[in-house]
């Protein structure tokens, strides 16, 4: 072969040389970033892991040393419901349930920042919530206060400890090992929601024992208007629980108005979607 000028001439071998050098550079970055991509991995799962486990012995200790009783209805008891209610109505149903009754103080005692207790019927969620200053700290923290990101459950730091808000909103993590909120996702399958004996959610605080009916559940994209605290007008709050009432994915047959005090359950569903539940004040008796 005839080169113009030899000083231009490059040996093939030379080619070679380069070419495997840039791809080894290839190769070692690809390296680098997938042994940084493992590591990190490797370290969420750790921590995921230990975060569980602490999580797991506070909750079993919470078990040994609190007491949830069932407990009759006495004179005390206030139903509250809605005069035009007929007699069909599930409403009687659910108030026939024994509210239950928890030592709030013992719990108290182990973080001043208790408001209470929350059952789920047919779910995990049988726990103390607590309420802080913003709605932050209780993401990353347990509820000995130590840091952990399994979180707690905690109620919104705008709403009343008593909640005596029109909506009342707590919110947890949907954790895998299904503690905290993450049994809630079981309200959106047709075995939890056709079985009317879930539908309610009892509370033990501080100064009273309350049972909510349920009346809607459904998931949809992260936003704000499900959890509004205030209303400007009734009209505005009708609109409110017509819109939640009508977003659900089963009809509970429940009856709203202006009235009506609820609560709402909030979790993740996934990265961009909530899990959420709503439902409506029934009985409540003052300890």
């Amino acid at each position: 072969m005839n080169y113009d000028d030899d000083r231009n001439y490059v040996p093939r071998h030379a080619f070679k040389r380069k070419k495997k050098k840039y791809v080894n550079w290839i190769l070692f970055i690809f390296l680098i970033i997938f042994g940084g991509i493992f590591s990190y991995s490797l370290f969420k799962v750790i921590s995921w892991s230990i975060d569980n486990k602490k999580n797991g012995m506070i909750i079993d200790i919470i078990n040994n040393d609190v007491d949830v009783n069932e407990i009759k209805d006495d004179d005390d008891t206030i139903l509250i419901s809605d005069e035009n209610l007929d007699d069909e109505d599930p409403y009687w149903y659910y108030v026939s349930f024994p509210l239950i009754n928890v030592d709030i103080d013992s719990l108290y005692r182990k973080n001043s920042d208790t408001v209470g207790f929350i059952n789920v019927n047919n779910t995990n969620v049988n726990y103390p919530f607590v309420q802080y200053s913003d709605n932050d700290y209780y993401l990353n923290h347990s509820f000995d206060k130590s840091y952990n990101e399994a979180g707690w459950l905690f109620l919104d730091y705008r709403n009343e400890s008593d909640l005596n808000n029109r909506n009342s909103i707590i919110y947890g993590h949907s954790r895998l090992d299904k503690t905290m909120f993450g049994s809630l996702n079981r309200v959106l399958k047709s075995n939890w929601y056709n079985n009317k004996d879930n539908h309610i959610i009892r509370i033990s605080s501080i100064k009273e024992n309350t049972m909510w009916q349920i009346f809607s559940v459904y998931k949809i994209k992260a936003e704000s208007y499900y959890i509004t605290t205030d209303f400007n007008s009734d009209d505005e709050y009708i609109k409110f629980l017509d819109t939640i009432k009508r977003r659900s994915i089963y009809d509970f047959n429940t009856t709203l108005n202006k009235e009506d005090k609820i609560l709402t359950l909030s979790t993740c569903f996934s990265d961009t979607e909530r899990t959420v539940i709503h439902a409506k004040l029934i009985k409540k008796s003052f300890k």
